[in-house]
């Protein structure tokens, strides 16, 4: 009997990128659970807590900061987020994959990660819109932010994008259905890798 170890799929991107739909579909799948970050920011129209995100004040966030509880963690936009352990560890080891959307920050904290199972289960894939003009499309088109707050994305996106070359992988978006045939061939293949297989 063949069995895997389960993949950590660290996915970022400047907002707008299509991370966090290609994050969300992909964790439909089975055996894949997608990691709810922490953060500080107020929750958007329809987002839900606990489904979203984990809404924390900034006094909760910090003490569990304090407590070592979160596996990465970062200020993005004046907003703190994090990635707590528990949405991470205990699916690995029963082989189940886990998907984390989170910003260039976290995903540094991970790769440096001196847990050996964060850092054999780690893979990175960085989302990067064809150009800024098409980024700044998309995040025009959200329609849930403020002329003042797309501005501050858009800057803080065109300095994330310099980063794409840390990760082991990186998407040009396109469509959402080509990126998303992209995205799953890329997951298929690491799913092959000799080094996730166990030999029961």
């Amino acid at each position: 009997m063949f069995a895997r170890t389960g993949m950590l799929l660290v996915v970022s991107g400047p907002s707008g990128s299509g991370k966090t739909t290609l994050s969300r579909r992909l964790a439909k799948a089975p055996d894949v659970h997608y990691s709810i970050s922490c953060t500080t920011r107020p929750a958007r129209p329809g987002e839900v807590g606990g489904r979203d995100y984990h809404f924390l004040t900034r006094e909760a966030f910090v003490a569990r900061l304090e407590a070592g509880d979160f596996l990465e963690h970062a200020v993005v936009h004046g907003h703190l987020y994090g990635s707590l352990k528990t949405e991470v560890l205990s699916h690995l080891k029963a082989g189940i994959d886990v998907v984390m959307d989170i910003d260039v920050q976290g995903a540094e904290q991970v790769r440096n990660c001196a847990d050996p199972e964060i850092r054999q289960a780690a893979v990175d894939v960085f989302v990067m819109p064809s150009s800024p003009e098409e980024l700044q499309t998309r995040l025009l088109g959200r329609g849930t932010d403020s002329a003042e707050v797309i501005a501050l994305r858009l800057t803080n996106a065109l300095d994330e994008m310099r980063h794409w070359r840390a990760y082991r992988y990186v998407l040009l978006s396109s469509t959402r259905e080509e990126d998303y045939a992209r995205f799953t061939a890329l997951v298929a293949a690491e799913r092959m890798r000799v080094s996730r297989i166990t030999n029961g």
